[in-house]
This record gives C-alpha cells, structure tokens and sequence, in this order.
C-alpha cells in the first residue's frame, strides 16, 4: 500500500465496527499499560466521536485502513481518533494523511491529546507538535498555524 494511494470519505455506520476494532488493536497495548482500557468505554468514546462531519475513513488500495477525527473551532482545530492499521504504519501513509488534514487549515493552530508514554508521541513531534500541557492520563500538543509541510514521513 502506498502513502499516495489514500482517499478520505466520511464515515457510514457500517464503518462503526471496523473502527472501533481497529481503534482497540491500536490502542489497547498503552491503555493496558496506564490500567485504562475497559471495552464498554472504548465502544462508548468510539461512538461520542462517530460523526461523518468531521470522522473521516481512510482508504487505501480500497481498502478501509483508518479513520481521523478533524474538528475546527474558532480558534484551532482539534485532532482525535487517528488510527491506521498496524499493517500500514511506519510506511509514510500517516504523515501523508496528517499533511493533507493540516493543509486544509493551515491558518489555525492543530491540537491534539496524545496518552502519556504512547511512542506515537514522537510521530506528533516530527509533524511539527510541541507539548503544552498535560492532564492525568494524556499529553496535549499544539503545531502552530502556517507551520508548513513537514518533510519527515511516519
């Protein structure tokens, strides 16, 4: 599969289990290890967020191998919900899809919350996130507006 071979579409309901399966795969492991992970409220948080405005899938080859979750607000632009398949990671595919979010509004900050010790944490910081803060459990990131493309794949 190739970083330049993706489409974004909103979510349909039959997207809905796949994603949540696929959120699980990809997070279980750092929410296993923070003593977070409980299935109900991965389906429950899953499902807040499943809004075919800003839940965009990821296809690649035809094939539905993510999601990103793209919500602007007057002053930013908040980031959640960015799964890809194990199967496509470390390929490039990811820092392409965050490129053509990012591109879309370059004139406003991006955020995001990352979970503490999660290694995606060092994906965020080549894109060109900086840490502002943190809560209990998670990191948030903040790339300033105009930054630019990043030219460090996934």
């Amino acid at each position: 599969m190739s970083a330049a071979g993706f489409t974004l579409r909103p979510v349909g309901e039959a997207d809905f289990e796949p994603l949540l399966d696929l959120s699980i795969r990809v997070l279980r492991a750092d929410l296993d290890r923070v003593g977070r992970f409980d299935p109900d409220r991965r389906r429950a948080r899953m499902r807040a967020g499943f809004d075919p405005a800003t839940l965009s899938a990821i296809d690649c080859d035809g094939l539905l191998v993510g999601c990103i979750a793209v919500v602007p607000a007057d002053d930013h632009v908040e980031i959640h919900s960015f799964y890809l398949d194990p199967a496509v990671q470390g390929r490039g595919l990811g820092a392409a899809v965050f490129a053509a979010v990012a591109a879309r509004h370059a004139g406003l900050p991006l955020r995001i919350e990352v979970l503490k010790g999660a290694p995606v944490h060092r994906f965020w910081e080549k894109q060109g996130f900086v840490r502002t803060g943190e809560q209990d459990f998670d990191w948030r990131y903040e790339r300033p507006a105009g930054l630019g493309a990043v030219a460090t794949p996934a």
